[in-house]
């Protein structure tokens, strides 16, 4: 059960990533600051994903050990 909700919020993680880039090709032309500021956003999303992605996979092993 915890596992599934754990790959649940790592794919939320990318969800993010998506609408953000989304919003990056919307306001591009109108704001570009804001622009950049939602890359920002997309960017540290897909850095999460890897992130808990990793951290799950981590404590899936540590389980199996004991």
């Amino acid at each position: 059960m915890r596992n599934s909700i754990y790959q649940l919020f790592e794919y939320a993680y990318l969800a993010m990533a998506a609408f953000s880039i989304y919003l990056v090709v919307t306001n591009w032309e109108l704001d570009r600051n804001r622009a950049y500021l939602f890359l920002f956003f997309a960017a540290v999303a897909v850095f999460m994903f890897f992130f808990k992605r990793k951290f799950r996979k981590n404590i899936e092993e540590q389980n199996k050990k004991q």
